[in-house]
């Protein structure tokens, strides 16, 4: 390569990094100035009060999503302040994995018992995240929220198409019939039909029982509603899934009423995540690719999740 070829390239790739490096400085000022404005909301922290708390996101997706160790902790340390008088939860979920939605509504659940829990339904609240919203004394959800998908779905890729066209050969030495159930280099089998079915039969009836003691409604009757449809928020409303329509100022106004208070709501909000530095901007910029890939990645066991819908 001549010295003038160098020169050019230098030139491009030089000009390519000042305009992302420039994109990325306008980016960081965004985000540090919506954080900023945020973050004096979040400094109440005395006298009567109502604690929010908020999920949003997948469930069990710790990084990107809905942390549930992080929300437990967040429900107990206002189940223990004597001057948090109610909660609302935040719901914006599609749902997630099975053990971290049972730990949320668990927590919701004990906090309920000293505590006025009122939920308060974004964009969507569905199947994980129904589950959670569930045990509250009431749900406020919009007309258009996405709510219900009450069920539970296994997803299993199988790959051996793949390796027969690359020419692998896998061999599998296993200790009991069931220890390769749903193997994604082998045909699925009935054995592997009868016990996914089994577990997630299982898990559905521990749904339904959830749904059912936190609405107040026969099992029978929740069972005909839980078949994995969607429902906007007056759908669920007529089927007593949701209490009222509204937004968050509704639910925090009925939650602060509901805890005996008078008088304009006072409220406290999450503590707020570490700021984004420009470091954090740079990098998200060259994983955004990668961290797309892993989160379509196959995940094993059952999960509460509602389908792809494009609104």
């Amino acid at each position: 390569m001549d010295k003038r070829a160098a020169v050019v390239l230098v030139v491009i790739f030089g000009g390519l990094f000042a305009v992302l490096f420039g994109f990325m400085l306008l980016a960081y000022s965004a985000v540090k100035t919506t954080a900023g404005s945020f973050s004096l909301e979040s400094e109440v922290s005395s006298g009567a009060r109502v604690g929010i708390v908020e999920a949003k996101g997948a469930i069990g997706e710790t990084q990107t999503g809905v942390d549930a160790d992080k929300i437990v902790r967040l429900l107990k340390k206002y189940e223990k302040d004597d001057e948090v008088k109610a909660v609302v939860l935040r719901v914006d979920s599609p749902g997630g994995a099975v053990a971290p939605s049972q730990e949320i509504h668990d927590a919701v659940v004990r906090i309920k018992a000293k505590k006025k829990v009122v939920v308060s339904m974004g964009n969507l609240a569905a199947s994980g995240g129904y589950y959670i919203s569930a045990p509250a004394d009431r749900i406020y959800a919009e007309p258009g929220t996405l709510t219900g998908s009450i069920g539970v779905i296994f997803m299993h890729f199988n790959v051996r198409g793949l390796l027969e066209w690359v020419k692998i050969d896998e061999t599998t030495f296993k200790s009991g019939k069931y220890k390769d159930v749903l193997s994604p280099f082998r045909p699925v089998s009935e054995v592997d039909r009868e016990e996914i079915q089994s577990l997630s039969d299982d898990v559905y009836g521990q749904f339904v029982k959830a749904v059912a003691e936190g609405r107040g409604l026969p099992e029978a009757k929740v069972r005909e509603i839980a078949d994995g449809r969607v429902y906007t928020g007056r759908k669920a409303k007529e089927l007593k899934l949701v209490d009222e329509m509204g937004g968050l100022d509704d639910a925090i106004a009925a939650a602060w009423q509901l805890a005996g208070q008078s008088g304009e709501p006072r409220v406290q909000f999450p503590p707020k995540e570490r700021e984004f530095s420009l470091r954090d901007l740079m990098r998200g910029a060259f994983q955004g690719a990668v961290e797309g890939v892993r989160a379509e990645a196959p995940r094993g066991g059952p999960m509460f999740l509602a389908p792809s819908l494009v609104q």
